[in-house]
């Protein structure tokens, strides 16, 4: 089973349930892995989604990651991805995965140059989270960038998104 702790600033207010929007993210962003039995164990996976500004977000980034500046998605993983098989065996029963944190205005400014609803960018950044919390990682290399572009594409796929590596066409201009 997923939990999903959410804390929402006043930037994020809205429509949106958030809530069931990160649920429905980290669901399917962990079922396009090889941990995807993970979703189906009686064992509790909880991951805590923040969405926050820009400002904290770049006090995170400047002290985890030692780049003073926002950007959109954070994650903080508490579990070593050698250690993400024998979370089925765990005592508790419970398990914090980790934590991801997303800045609304890095969002959104994304979201309109992408020409999408913030809401969809938001889901594909908790999809990028999730998969960073189980140890997948973009920057190690252009193998494992596409592998994990190609399970946040399946991801959204299912979620009825389109493929957010796809370029931008302004129609104005065809």
């Amino acid at each position: 089973m997923i939990a999903i702790a959410i804390q929402q600033s006043a930037h994020w207010a809205g429509t949106v349930d958030w809530e069931d929007l990160a649920l429905r993210a980290v669901t399917h962003a962990i079922r396009q892995t090889p941990h995807g039995d993970l979703a189906k164990e009686a064992l509790t996976l909880e991951i805590s989604v923040k969405l926050t500004d820009d400002a904290e977000v770049r006090t995170l980034n400047a002290a985890y990651r030692d780049k003073d500046k926002p950007t959109n998605v954070l994650s903080f993983p508490m579990v070593q991805p050698d250690m993400l098989s024998a979370l089925a065996n765990s005592d508790d029963g419970e398990v914090l995965l980790g934590d991801i944190v997303l800045a609304h205005g890095v969002c959104l400014a994304e979201a309109e140059a992408k020409q999408i609803p913030i809401d969809q960018h938001a889901t594909h950044l908790v999809v990028h989270g999730t998969l960073h919390l189980l140890g997948y990682d973009h920057e190690t290399g252009e193998a494992e960038a596409e592998a994990m572009e190609a399970m946040e594409r399946s991801a959204l796929a299912a979620l009825g998104i389109a493929d957010p590596y796809q370029p931008v066409v302004n129609m104005d201009e065809v």
